[in-house]
């Protein structure tokens, strides 16, 4: 394992707060804070660490402040959920190249990954999910990613490098990418073609307005993913003014819901949140936006420790289906409500209810479908 203090520039708590006490009830009272060592962290159940690296982006502000904005309103939310412990590591050093800043960033997110923490990130250009994908891969792991950007970053005629990351992410070998889901894409900002070029590679896309009409699909998409990545594009710029990608899209309920999926999931276990500039907010209401956001990650994740083991069938209705000659099996979970489809190797896939009712009509499940497709 690393040393983490190699990598890790410490948090100031005194200039997060404004040099204000820190009452009880806060979350930066219950937070360990790397502040002048690095915190235990064997029991931690969250850790969080910021990014510094802009440049692929083309940005040249101190990095450190957006990710710092953040923790100033992150630190003022309310402590609600008393079961689950939180860390923050501070932010990863910026190297003298990109390349460089990458690396310094697999080696804490791999080291973290493999110690069984759940990472959240926060700041830096969305090019950075580049370091967040090869923490998986050096580390030999095969995953399902998931993307929520208005925009697909595989623009190869690009050289912004936030631009263009996906195209390595989905390509280089060797790929440890078993599925990949891009969430909230804007058509007017994506040519047709590259959505028949992810749908052939039998890759899930959907358009923001199907997300904003049927959200509660998206909560098995998270829940079978492992790494999450959210560009703040994906944020109408009135819910998010740092966002100055479109007046339409997401808006700030609907990004807290998905971050509560996100964090709901025993799979997640590295979340980033990226794309955020200090200096092109408005009385810091984005950076209030993604504070929200991570807290509604916690309220997920509390939620996710008090689900059953799918063996613990007591726990879980259970329903057998036929549908085109296919006998599967549904679970419900008695605490959650949560769906998980039988395939036919006999595991266990989250599904939703609408999937459920599909396949006792007699209906192939589009879900269902899609992953017999892809095997």
């Amino acid at each position: 394992m690393n040393d983490f203090s190699l990598y890790l520039d410490p948090v100031s708590l005194t200039f997060i707060m404004d040099d204000q006490p820190v009452s009880d009830g806060l979350l930066a009272k219950h937070i360990s804070i790397y502040q002048e060592q690095i915190p235990d962290i064997e029991h931690a159940d969250i850790i969080i660490v910021g990014i510094q690296e802009n440049r692929g982006a083309r940005k040249v502000n101190d990095g450190s402040k957006s990710a710092d904005a953040i923790r100033k309103q992150l630190y003022q939310l309310n402590y609600w959920h008393t079961d689950i412990q939180i860390a923050d590591l501070g932010n990863i050093k910026t190297g003298a190249t990109i390349q460089d800043s990458y690396a310094a960033q697999k080696a804490v997110i791999g080291d973290l990954i493999a110690m069984g923490k759940t990472v959240f990130i926060i700041g830096g250009s969305h090019d950075n999910t580049m370091a967040q994908y090869e923490s998986y891969r050096d580390a030999g792991y095969h995953i399902e990613a998931t993307c929520i950007d208005a925009m697909i970053d595989l623009r190869s005629e690009s050289m912004i490098r936030s631009e263009n990351f996906l195209l390595d992410m989905l390509t280089t070998e060797p790929n440890i990418i078993k599925h990949y889901n891009h969430i909230g894409f804007q058509s007017y900002f994506v040519h047709p073609r590259m959505i028949e070029t992810l749908d052939k590679l039998r890759f899930d896309c959907y358009r923001v307005g199907v997300v904003k009409s049927s959200i509660d699909d998206m909560e098995p998409v998270l829940r079978n993913s492992h790494m999450v990545s959210f560009d703040i594009s994906a944020i109408k710029n009135s819910d998010a003014p740092a966002s100055k990608t479109s007046p339409n899209g997401l808006d700030g309920t609907e990004a807290c819901t998905l971050m509560r999926y996100a964090g709901m999931s025993s799979n997640v276990n590295t979340t980033g949140i990226y794309g955020y500039n200090y200096e092109d907010d408005l009385h810091n209401i984005t950076a209030i936006q993604i504070a929200q956001m991570i807290w509604y990650f916690i309220d997920g994740r509390n939620k996710c420790m008090q689900e059953s083991n799918l063996n613990d069938r007591h726990n879980f209705n259970e329903f057998h289906t036929v549908f085109a000659e296919v006998e599967t099996v549904f679970l419900q979970s008695k605490k959650t409500n949560r769906w998980w489809m039988q395939l036919p190797d006999k595991k266990f896939i989250a599904c939703s209810y609408d999937d459920y009712t599909k396949a006792s009509s007699n209906e192939i499940p589009e879900r269902w479908l899609r992953i017999q497709e892809r095997i």
